[in-house]
């Protein structure tokens, strides 16, 4: 397995409908495996495909929660929602620094592959709902920014955009340094 480079706001990728998986073989499922470690090397508890720069329908998820096993799922898609919404700050691994209350369905069905290829069916609440809510937009183009209203997000993107910056510098001043100390 292997550590793969999350792709952050502003790749393409993030923003197209990634294609839909053809053929479940051996290098999908190496390709899940490096989506775990990266994952958990991040401390995320969900990726999406595109977020690695691959745009294929394909996510992990693990919310580490008690009796949930980690899993992965090829072409995902919303089959149902609940009535009932619920607000819960988000984040993500593809613009780090960032949160935000989102509103979302409490409770999702979602139906697609296993990485055997075999239909899967996964109903989730609270946390997993929304995790899988999430990739799925990830799939689709859609980041947790675009579920806020246009105030907030272009005030979480100025905020993003100051602190990207300010990361940048201190890396370049940090990396002029140490080539200095030669």
């Amino acid at each position: 397995m292997a550590l793969l480079p999350i792709e952050i706001l502003g790749s393409e990728v993030l923003r197209r409908r990634a294609a839909d998986v053809a053929e479940i073989d051996e290098d999908l499922r190496i390709l899940i495996g490096d989506m775990f470690e990266t994952m958990y090397d991040a401390e995320g508890i969900g990726l999406a495909a595109p977020q690695i720069g691959i745009s294929r329908r394909v996510i992990v998820v693990d919310v580490r929660e008690e009796g949930a096993e980690p899993f992965a799922l090829i072409n995902p898609r919303l089959v149902e929602t609940g009535q009932e919404r619920e607000k819960g700050e988000e984040g993500c691994l593809s613009i780090p620094g960032l949160a935000a209350p989102v509103d979302r369905p409490l409770r999702v069905a979602v139906e697609g592959m296993n990485a055997d290829g075999h239909p899967v069916r996964i109903e989730g609440e609270g946390l997993l709902a929304r995790c899988l809510q999430h990739e799925i937009d990830h799939l689709d183009g859609v980041l947790f920014i675009d579920h806020v209203s246009p105030l907030k997000r272009r005030m979480l993107l100025q905020k993003w955009k100051r602190s990207f910056a300010t990361d940048a510098v201190l890396k370049a001043e940090g990396e002029g340094r140490s080539g200095a100390r030669g």
